[in-house]
């Protein structure tokens, strides 16, 4: 199995932190979300003990919620020592309310709003990362006018193209996050910063891209950040407190993946930031990173179940699926790959090549293409595994469907941590 907290019961099914998938699809109904707490709570403090090891604690691992974002896991990320990061109004009030302490709250985006500006400064939001001189500015006259110091970060491009989907890399020139080192466009950022009285540079931010297999870009936009960390103190006079670079571990969807252990990450890049520390003679700050993906990821699955199975001699075979590209437009929007089988049937060989296809009034409404899966009869359970990151948070209400709900398992016992919509949910807004 790609994750820790699966395998195969003796009743032959899938199992995920000592619960039947089969049984949880017959108590909760399909489609379903379930994430393993055990194995998000493991992940955690897998990157709590490298910060410990690599920079005697000084910094911490802050949880990059657009993965997943509901109030149980800012719950349980928080009580594991995390911070929290928030890309939206929305995420934000969430986190509030489920009572992460707004110091512990890196506010990120590369458009805010004035509400959402104004609703960070009005909590007292620890950290709001500036992603341009637009919000740098709007965000000083906010400050202004209610007699406040916003204490802020910056995102810097530091033009490393990292290897992985074009629409998920972020840190190259090309891109719409960020201030640009190349150009200048971030140091002069910083300069008009400095002049500003409703304005506290707490840190420097960045950001390379998503489900990265190797070592080296995390390492190298450690070196350019540093570089540039130096030539600030050289020529402005300034220093920070802390350096965020960023996420974008990668994790299995399937055996192809050859994910790199998070340890040997933090190690090379701590390598990195130490020698570069002692080589410009910089006192090393707070070390961040974002861990969004890598902690939830392989943490969920989604279960199916099989309806219509259309078999086209000569061409492929179809299997539709109760759930589609409402609950899960990954594969739509850029191919994912994933692992896909039959949870009743989890013991039996992979031996069916399937299209996995969605419910939705799309032809493009796919979850895998020619995939093996064990051979699927109508009414089987379809588990499509490493759904926890990027799948609840990312699912519509296309063609009125309705979101599911999602559950957490915890060594062989199940509780809903978000409820599934009903059709009057639907039309609740609806005058």
């Amino acid at each position: 199995m790609i994750s820790n907290c699966l395998k195969i019961n003796h009743a032959g099914h899938l199992e995920i932190s000592g619960c039947d998938t089969v049984e949880l699809a017959e108590q909760y109904g399909t489609p379903l979300y379930v994430m393993s707490e055990d194995q998000i709570r493991e992940t955690c403090r897998r990157y709590v003990a490298s910060f410990a090891k690599n920079y005697n604690g000084h910094g911490k691992p802050i949880y990059a919620s657009k993965a997943f974002s509901c109030k149980e896991i800012y719950r349980i990320v928080l009580s594991e020592g995390l911070d929290v990061e928030v890309v939206s109004g929305g995420e934000l009030y969430t986190a509030l309310q489920a009572g992460v302490p707004s110091s512990q709250i890196h506010f990120q985006g590369n458009n805010k709003s004035t509400g959402e500006l104004t609703m960070a400064l009005e909590n007292g939001v620890g950290d709001i990362v500036v992603d341009n001189l637009y919000e740098l500015e709007c965000l000083e006259k906010l400050a202004a006018q209610r007699n406040m110091t916003a204490s802020i970060s910056f995102r810097i491009k530091p033009g490393i193209d990292a290897h992985t989907h074009e629409f998920i890399r972020t840190g190259q020139i090309d891109s719409k996050f960020g201030l640009d080192l190349a150009s200048g466009e971030a140091l002069d950022a910083l300069r008009q910063a400095k002049e500003m009285q409703h304005i506290a540079v707490k840190g420097l931010h960045c950001h390379i891209g998503s489900q990265i297999l190797e070592c080296a870009p995390f390492v190298h936009a450690a070196e350019v950040m540093l570089d540039f960390y130096g030539k600030i103190r050289n020529e402005l006079g300034m220093t920070f407190e802390h350096l965020n670079l960023g996420g974008g571990f990668g994790i299995h969807y399937t055996e192809n993946d050859d994910a790199i252990p998070y340890e040997n990450y933090m190690e090379a890049v701590s390598s990195m930031v130490h020698s570069k520390c002692q080589e410009l003679n910089l006192e090393l700050p707070r070390i961040f990173i974002e861990p969004g993906r890598s902690i939830v990821g392989e943490a969920g699955i989604t279960l199916y179940s099989v309806g219509a199975i259309k078999e086209i001699p000569g061409v492929r075979n179809y299997v539709a699926i109760d759930g589609g590209m409402f609950d899960n437009p990954r594969y739509a929007l850029y191919q994912s790959a994933y692992t896909c089988l039959v949870a009743n049937k989890a013991d039996k060989p992979a031996d069916y090549i399937a299209t996995i296809a969605g419910k939705c009034c799309e032809s493009g409404d796919l979850i895998q293409e020619h995939t093996p899966i064990q051979k699927p009869e109508s009414g089987d359970i379809l588990a499509v595994l490493s759904t926890g990151a990027y799948n609840y948070s990312m699912a519509s209400n296309y063609n009125r469907n309705l979101k599911p709900a999602c559950v957490m398992v915890s060594n062989g016992n199940s509780r809903i941590v978000i409820k599934g919509e009903t059709y009057e949910d639907l039309i609740r807004n609806d005058v």
